[in-house]
C-alpha cells in the first residue's frame, strides 16, 4: 500500500512557474511507475506526464511538454513536476498517481494509488 501526498501548489501569473511534489509512504515506492494527472473544472482528468521507476523513462502530453518536467528522488520517495511557462489553460487540481505495474500508461485507470490533488491557478 503507498500513500500520495501532493504540496506546492498556489496562485501564479501567466508565464511563471510552480514545483509540485508528490511524498509517498511505503517501501516498494522505488518500484512504482509515478504519473501527474490533472482536473480542471466541468473536464475530465487528464495525464499530464509520467516517469518509470528508475527515472530513465519520461513521457508528456502534448499540451505541457517543453513547459513541464517530471523527475523523482527515490531515496526520498518523493516525485516531482516543475511547472515553467505556466498559462491560464494549465489552472486545475493537480494529482500525484502511482502503480507497481512497469512501463508509462496515460489512462486513469491504470494507476491504483492516488493522491488528494493540489490546486493549482495560473492568473492571466
Amino acid at each position: 500500500q503507498v500513500q500520495l501526498v501532493e504540496s506546492g501548489g498556489g496562485l501564479v501569473q501567466a508565464g511563471g512557474s510552480l514545483k509540485l511534489s508528490c511524498a509517498a509512504s511505503g517501501r516498494t515506492f522505488s518500484t512504482y511507475t509515478m504519473a501527474w494527472f490533472r482536473q480542471a473544472p466541468g473536464k475530465e482528468r487528464e495525464f499530464v506526464a509520467a516517469i518509470s521507476w528508475s527515472g530513465g523513462y519520461v513521457y508528456y502530453a502534448d499540451s505541457v511538454k517543453g513547459r513541464f518536467t517530471i523527475s523523482r528522488d527515490n531515496a526520498k520517495n518523493t516525485v516531482y513536476l516543475q511547472m515553467n511557462s505556466l498559462k491560464p489553460e494549465d489552472t486545475a487540481v493537480y494529482y500525484c498517481a502511482g502503480d507497481r505495474s512497469q512501463g508509462i500508461a496515460t489512462a486513469t485507470s491504470r494507476y491504483a494509488y492516488w493522491g488528494q490533488g493540489t490546486q493549482v491557478t495560473v492568473a492571466s
